[in-house]
């Protein structure tokens, strides 16, 4: 990374952590809101004050303590400024008041649905002042099994989703994360990796319908009323740009009542190498029931390849089809699991054996760790002297990771310009990048982060280009910042072609007209272009 970026994101890190932790009782706005939003209530509506937190409430200090699943911007010591409010609305009738006096006080809002989120986006800000509109409280889930659907609340986790789907049917699911604690309103905007991606595609290919709120507190109750652009626009290009979702509609798919899990580790010796290289070649060209993810670590001081699969079949059907199609992974029968779906999502997220009950806790954290990520495409296998360099890297620091997942199936056969996520044919792969370290030291963040970048620069030769393709979900504010109120179409491509490709112009031309002057935006949302 060039040193100027450099600076400005080290600079940006800086602002937030001042805006963190400081008190907030002078910062203007916090009265004139709450009297704003008195003044819009009516006998009808519940006293504000249940519903906003200020700063010297226990639910305030609750609710920011559960915020961050990446304390990375917290490492450095600086006194600084929190949301002057923390607004939990219950109803849509809420998020419209809320909205309209946020507006009307030019007060910024941060919309929170869950706390996955890489960079802070969603709860800190380099506006003053400003709110978090969090959405915990939205998370009714209704199951349809008439018409295989479900509509979810914006606040809902996938864990909380999953769990309803299975208590109610054993022969459906939803092709989302394998992390349960992920609200789903960031998760399915954004586009949503899954085990089942190859056979159903992302989670936001599987959204029919939803309610939103746009900036002038307009209700919208359907896509039909919200109209093609706006669905297909919230639909992975990142709802946060356009308004406040309130809820999902999605399809349920049809799963079998048996699925087939296994987890094969390979040490660090020429044989890892060979076969994370064949994986490469192999993964997204198998029958799309098949979902084969690697991912890559530091153990000990040694690197490991872990291959973690999720079948949607028996285990006498998956055996050939490895001897056949991937004989160098050397599965065998005793190393795979037949199980339920359900059961499936609790293996892939390290939890097999315990409770279902386990995927309605929301505060799976990342056992306090700091962490840095970045996200790829890959287009064309990486040779196995790229693999080497690799390794070579991740013997510089304690706890690197990479995690590899393959495309094809369903991910080809969506069109790139369907939905805002472009990133379909041509495509084997997906990688995200981690380094995490434990010790609240700006040395340590400094050394960790420069380790990343260097790690990223290192794969450019390797991985898709023109633009170098990124993810939504896995933020990064390396890509490139918007400069604010002003930011200009042409300004946000740095980023946005990343994350969009050619969809990016068709989003801004979206957010022109759902909110042209630009209320909804963060450091990376899309700017408006009108027309």
């Amino acid at each position: 990374m060039r040193t100027l970026e450099a600076f400005v994101v080290s600079l940006f890190l800086v602002f937030l952590v001042k805006w963190v932790n400081s008190d907030s009782n002078s910062v203007p706005g916090r009265e004139q809101f709450l009297s704003c939003m008195s003044t819009h209530s009516d006998s009808s509506f519940t006293n504000p004050r249940s519903f906003i937190h200020e700063p010297d409430s226990s639910l305030y200090t609750e609710l920011s303590q559960s915020l961050s699943q990446n304390y990375r911007i917290l490492t450095l010591n600086f006194t600084s400024q929190k949301p002057i409010l923390i607004v939990t609305p219950r109803t849509e009738s809420e998020i419209q008041r809320s909205l309209l006096c946020s507006r009307k006080l030019g007060v910024q809002v941060r919309t929170k649905s869950g706390g996955h989120d890489y960079e802070g986006l969603s709860y800190l800000s380099l506006h003053s002042p400003f709110i978090i509109l969090d959405l915990v409280n939205l998370r009714s889930i209704e199951i349809n099994l008439a018409d295989e659907t479900a509509w979810v609340g914006a606040g809902a986790t996938i864990g909380e989703l999953y769990y309803k789907i299975a208590k109610s049917s054993k022969i459906h699911g939803f092709p989302a994360g394998t992390c349960p604690s992920v609200g789903v309103g960031g998760h399915f905007s954004g586009g949503g990796f899954g085990a089942m991606m190859r056979k159903h595609g992302l989670a936001a290919d599987n959204i029919v319908d939803a309610r939103f709120v746009d900036a002038n507190g307009r209700i919208y109750n359907s896509r039909r009323e919200m109209g093609e652009d706006l669905f297909w626009a919230i639909r992975g290009g990142g709802a946060a740009s356009f308004g406040v979702v309130v809820s999902w509609k999605v399809k349920l798919v049809r799963v079998p009542e048996k699925v087939t899990c296994f987890t094969r580790y390979l040490p660090f010796t020429q044989n890892m190498t060979n076969t994370v290289h064949r994986w490469q070649h192999i993964a997204a060209e198998l029958e799309d029931n098949l979902f084969i993810r690697v991912i890559i670590y530091n153990s000990g001081g040694s690197v490991q390849a872990t291959f973690q699969a999720n079948y949607l079949g028996g285990i006498d059907k998956l055996i050939p089809l490895m001897n056949q199609k991937f004989p160098e992974l050397g599965l065998r029968v005793q190393d795979c699991s037949e199980m339920s779906w359900i059961d499936s999502i609790m293996y892939f997220n390290w939890k097999k054996g315990q409770p279902l009950e386990t995927l309605l806790d929301r505060e799976q954290r990342y056992n306090d760790l700091y962490f840095k990520a970045k996200s790829d495409f890959v287009k064309n296998p990486v040779p196995e002297i790229g693999l080497e360099g690799i390794w070579k890297r991740f013997h510089e620091v304690e706890s690197p990771m990479m995690i590899l997942e393959p495309l094809g199936g369903k991910m080809y056969e969506i069109g790139e310009s369907e939905t805002p996520f472009p990133h379909r044919r041509g495509n084997l792969y997906n990688i995200q990048y981690m380094v995490k370290w434990r010790v609240k030291d700006i040395g340590e963040m400094e050394k960790h982060v420069r380790w990343m970048r260097l790690l990223y620069r290192y794969m450019s030769v390797y991985v898709s280009g023109s633009p170098r393709g990124a993810y939504l979900n896995y933020r990064d504010l390396d890509l490139g910042m918007n400069r604010g109120v002003n930011t200009s179409f042409e300004d946000a491509r740095l980023w946005g072609l990343r994350y969009f490709g050619s969809n990016f112009k068709r989003l801004a031309l979206v957010k022109g007209k759902i909110d042209p002057t630009n209320f909804f935006r963060n450091e990376q949302s899309i700017p408006p272009l009108v027309v």
